[in-house]
């Protein structure tokens, strides 16, 4: 039963992170999932000095305000100060990330708070942290409900705004022409991966959060060429990720985050070579038909 509500709980955070990755590797953001996840430190961190609590709700707010405030930022510098977007996000996500360490070191001793209690989630205690009612009843694991939440959110953003995503992802001069706002739709989008990174800290951590923003959709993008594939991949992709990182994990008596994250990485390795042998395949095909 414990294996299976890991293997849950973690096939939730990959597909909510996955769904969101496919319009991050399509903008030529991706790393923008490792930004967030570094950088909405110290917004956790003003949380717990506001609230004296760690629950989940007041860190959502203040890690996913600060989430937004840096997509915010790595924008400005981009349009305003002409830097390059991969430059933007390593000057912004540093500096926020290093503020929220600075806090934390500074409260060292005084709160029940670190750097590897905010940082670094571990999937394995999933079934250790209940989530038990007033009455007594145990619902069960406290992560798996947040986890189906947040997909639930992210499905229903991706349903409702899939027109808008689609056309401000793939052109947004058409889109600004017949009045959909890009700049709205990208504030929304990072709102969601902000607010999905953050969720998930606790679960499986901000490595593995960023592994599962990036590797499933970027092995899906190399399979197929259409939206609605990639996504429905990258949700397969990411049951299977969570199913063999647990066993690996499990085999090796290691880490099962680290085991997810190698078994992603294996899935892209595999994508990656036969993407190369369809495509020296359809250029040999092609260089006969013009013979």
């Amino acid at each position: 039963m414990q294996a299976l509500q890991i293997i849950f709980t973690g096939s939730l955070v990959a597909i909510s992170c996955g769904l969101l990755g496919c319009f991050l590797i399509l903008r030529k953001m991706a790393m923008i999932g490792d930004a967030i996840s570094h950088a909405v430190l110290p917004g956790i961190v003003i949380a717990f000095l506001i609230t004296g609590s760690r629950e989940s709700l007041p860190m959502l707010i203040g890690a996913g305000s600060i989430g937004i405030l840096t997509t915010f930022l790595i924008e400005f510098f981009h349009k305003k100060g002409k830097l390059q977007t991969d430059a933007s996000i390593g000057v912004t996500f540093t500096v926020m990330f290093a503020i929220g360490v600075i806090l934390i070191s500074a409260l060292a001793g005084k709160v029940d708070l670190d750097q590897e209690c905010v940082l670094y989630g571990e999937i394995a205690y999933v079934p250790i942290d209940l989530w038990i009612l007033p009455d007594g009843l145990i619902m069960g694991p406290r992560a798996m409900y947040i986890s189906g939440g947040i997909l639930v959110l992210v499905i229903a953003f991706i349903t409702i705004g899939y027109k808008e995503l689609y056309i401000t992802t793939f052109d947004p001069a058409y889109a600004a022409a017949i009045g959909i706002s890009t700049g709205l739709w990208h504030y929304l989008l990072m709102g969601a991966v902000s607010l999905t990174t953050v969720a998930s800290f606790e679960t499986v951590g901000a490595i593995l959060v960023v592994a599962f923003l990036i590797a499933p959709p970027a092995t899906a993008y190399l399979l197929t060429d259409r939206l609605d594939r990639m996504m429905m991949i990258t949700v397969v992709i990411a049951i299977l990720i969570s199913i063999g990182g647990y066993y690996l994990g499990a085999a090796f008596d290691g880490s099962i985050a680290g085991g997810m994250a190698s078994v992603a990485g294996l899935f892209f390795a595999m994508a990656f070579v036969y993407h190369l042998y369809q495509r020296k395949r359809n250029m040999q095909l092609g260089a006969e038909a013009s013979v």
